[in-house]
């Protein structure tokens, strides 16, 4: 038997266009909620998005002073401290020699409330080596994080469930692997809720934001601040050349790609494939963002009243910038991809540095990094590197 409504309570059908009372909906009542769910008056709300904050809105005209102005907005809304002061402590591990580089396992303080487990591969040779800071995607498959992109040297059960996801996103590669036999030092690590540091579930994730929130700091914040503090380890090895550090990730990893360019001066070069749109077009009925869940990790409260996603990876021009997506991506509409692809050119533009930035559109392919995405990269990377 469903359960019965409680007396009084007011219950809203999405997309309905009435709310249903208990003892009756007014005549022509109108839906608080509909379909997403967004509150009916959603499109005002859109329509206030102006950012203003903007490269081109802002009246800060100088470039320097306005990158600094909106670092700094992007920097509050993170709500997680600054770890400028907590030293790294590295510890090395799980040292493995193969396909010509050293593998190992490295315990460090990405911030001062937990020591992380990360994978670190150097190539066999003199150095210093340009190096990557490799950041996972999210795919609702927490098992694994850095192993999606660095094959596990270190555990069977991982790698089966590693390879399986290579086969599905990646043309059966590793691209951590493949950029150390290019030359290139790798990191990558977790982040929380993954590997190591996970796994949870898929509905869990709602309750782990609510609750960050609830603890005045926040989920997207800390992994913001973790990427940011671990391309600063790269940078203070002495077997890379602190000069030529790039990040690049897929999907969620191109997100936190193109945002810890935006944040940390450590980074020289960004490649982000699968993850690029303005916000007001992603927000539409039907969109994966609206479920809530997975869109915590990259929602940071109230920064949308000053930049939209274009803006704030802008922050990082003019250094060298690669957006690869795929026209048939049912994640990102065109129009999003369209409309961020514009404002980060003409960014680029006014800073006479079109040349730094690459924007590409492969249009018959979806959400993945297939090996002829990763051969553009690696080129890319070669070049800009």
């Amino acid at each position: 038997m469903p359960a019965r409504e409680p007396v009084g309570r007011r219950a809203f059908v999405a997309g309905s266009g009435a709310a249903l009372l208990a003892g009756g909906a007014a005549p022509g009542a109108r839906a608080a909620v509909v379909d997403g769910p967004l509150p009916d008056f959603h499109p005002a709300l859109k329509d206030a998005l102006t950012f203003p904050l903007a490269w081109g809105n802002s009246p800060i005209r100088d470039f320097r002073a306005w990158r600094r102005a909106a670092r700094a907005a992007v920097e509050e809304a993170l709500i997680v401290d600054r770890e400028d002061g907590t030293p790294y402590d590295p510890e090395f591990g799980h040292r493995h020699e193969q396909d010509g580089c050293t593998r190992e396992s490295v315990t460090l303080s990405l911030t001062r409330h937990e020591r992380v487990r990360a994978a670190l591969l150097t190539p066999h040779g003199p150095g210093p080596f340009p190096a990557v800071l490799l950041l996972h995607d999210h795919g609702a498959k927490f098992d694994i994080g850095k192993e999606k992109l660095v094959r596990p040297w270190y555990d069977t059960a991982r790698l089966a469930s590693a390879q399986a996801w290579t086969e599905k996103y990646f043309s059966g590669r590793f691209v951590g692997d493949e950029l150390a036999r290019r030359g290139y030092v790798v990191l990558a690590a977790d982040a929380l809720g993954w590997g190591d540091r996970g796994p949870v579930t898929y509905d869990q994730q709602q309750a782990l934001a609510s609750n960050f929130y609830h603890l005045g700091s926040s989920l997207a914040g800390l992994m913001a601040r973790e990427d940011a503090r671990a391309a600063g380890f790269l940078a203070r090895l002495d077997r890379v050349d602190r000069r030529r550090i790039a990040a690049v990730g897929f999907s969620m990893g191109a997100f936190r790609a193109w945002q810890t360019a935006a944040l940390s001066d450590d980074i020289a070069a960004a490649a982000s494939v699968c993850w690029m749109t303005g916000l007001k077009e992603m927000m539409v009925p039907g969109n994966n963002t609206l479920r809530g869940q997975s869109s915590y990790y990259m929602l940071h409260p109230g920064l949308p009243r000053h930049l939209d996603f274009p803006d704030v990876a802008s922050i990082a021009a003019p250094r060298p910038m690669l957006f690869l997506n795929g026209a048939l991506d049912p994640l990102f509409p065109a129009d999003g991809v369209r409309v961020a692809h514009d404002k980060l050119r003409a960014v680029w533009r006014s800073r006479h540095a079109e040349e730094r930035l690459t924007l590409q559109t492969w249009p018959d392919l979806g959400h993945v990094f297939v090996d002829r995405m990763q051969d553009e990269v690696f080129t890319w990377l070669d070049r800009v590197l």
